[in-house]
């Protein structure tokens, strides 16, 4: 396993980052598998664990707490806040009085004294940025937390942040944890720029692109609509849908590539991610040791400029094929208001 400095912040981080959001409810529920699964990749050399306050409502970072049980100096640990963690107002966001409660919480589940990298999962514009820069600040001199990074958050709101950190003599966000993968590549014409200039740490989420670019959705075969992930987002799965059509083909001349490199569709996936000048670290978020096993498998896979030119013919840099499953959408697009102007504030005359 090799190591990378996470941005500036003097921590060195293996290139794998071991993903938990699959520990618990909503993944595997066998606290001691998931654990096993932990220990095995500390084992191999991965030295970085992401988990998140909402992830399984708080199941996986007690997991990953009793995972990290007298070994806890090995690991640098990054977790996340920002969504709503169960009923009633004031319970989720980017604000002092949510953050506050949050950490303590997360401090308790993972039974931990500090966490090394601390991540508002996404952005909040009913929050000044400024109030969040401000406690994590104070959470910085407090000693609860070491750094503090981004998840999601396009190129300008990064660029906000450093603007407001900068002016007011705050800390700033160190790191920033987008979606990317061969099938979702529009950050790097933006985001992940951004992130070299400011000489941020950058740890990347879905290298396997919710399941395509695992191989287990082929073109010309049935794919099972009422199971697993397809079964809760089928439009991201039907094959009726010129997207996913789209998706498939694509699929299909990747396998060429990893076939002819003698690599499997996910090591090649990863690998592609990992290579990325301004990419840190790459999550990977198995359910089982089996996928842990052949993940860590392909880490050693090495993708010369021949193989990344051939991905490059398929999907071109900068380029979406899809917008990446999970990720932020700007509510000046989502919210009607936004796009809108009062009708009577309309005609020109």
């Amino acid at each position: 396993m090799r190591y990378r400095y996470l941005g500036r912040t003097g921590m060195e981080v293996s290139v794998h980052c071991l993903g938990t959001m699959m520990f618990g409810a909503v993944g595997n529920q066998d606290h001691d598998d998931c654990v096993r699964i932990v220990h095995a990749a500390l084992d191999a050399g991965i030295n970085f664990v992401d988990t998140a306050d909402m992830y399984s409502a708080g199941e996986s970072e007690e997991i990953v707490g009793k995972a990290l049980r007298g070994r806890r100096d090995e690991v640098v640990l990054a977790t996340k806040v920002h969504f709503p963690i169960g009923e009633g107002r004031n319970r989720g966001g980017n604000g002092r009085r949510w953050i506050t409660r949050a950490v303590e919480d997360s401090l308790r589940r993972l039974r931990t004294d500090w966490i090394d990298l601390y991540q508002v999962h996404r952005p909040d514009h009913a929050t000044d940025i400024e109030e969040t820069l401000s406690v994590l600040t104070d959470l910085v001199r407090q000693g609860k937390i070491r750094a503090f990074g981004c998840s999601t958050f396009p190129a300008e709101e990064i660029v906000e942040a450093h603007h407001v950190a900068e002016r007011r003599a705050l800390h700033r966000f160190r790191t920033e944890q987008p979606p990317y993968s061969i099938l979702a590549r529009g950050l790097e014409a933006n985001v992940l720029p951004t992130c070299r200039r400011y000489g941020m740490g950058v740890l990347t989420w879905g290298p396997l692109a919710s399941g395509f670019l695992t191989g287990r959705y082929r073109k010309g075969q049935d794919i099972d609509l009422s199971t697993g992930r397809a079964a809760l987002t089928p439009g991201r799965f039907d094959p009726a849908l010129p997207v996913n059509a789209t998706k498939l083909d694509i699929v299909e001349r990747l396998v060429e590539v990893a076939d002819g490199i003698g690599s499997t569709l996910p090591e090649l996936a990863v690998a592609f991610a990992a290579a990325h000048p301004a990419v840190t670290s790459v999550i990977v978020g198995p359910r089982t040791m089996a996928q842990l096993e052949a993940l860590i498998k392909g880490a050693a896979l090495t993708l010369d400029d021949d193989t990344l030119d051939r991905i490059d013919a398929i999907v071109p840099p900068g380029t979406n094929v899809y917008p990446p499953d999970g990720a932020w959408t700007h509510p000046a697009l989502t919210e009607t208001e936004q796009r809108r102007r009062p009708l009577p504030d309309r005609p020109a005359a």
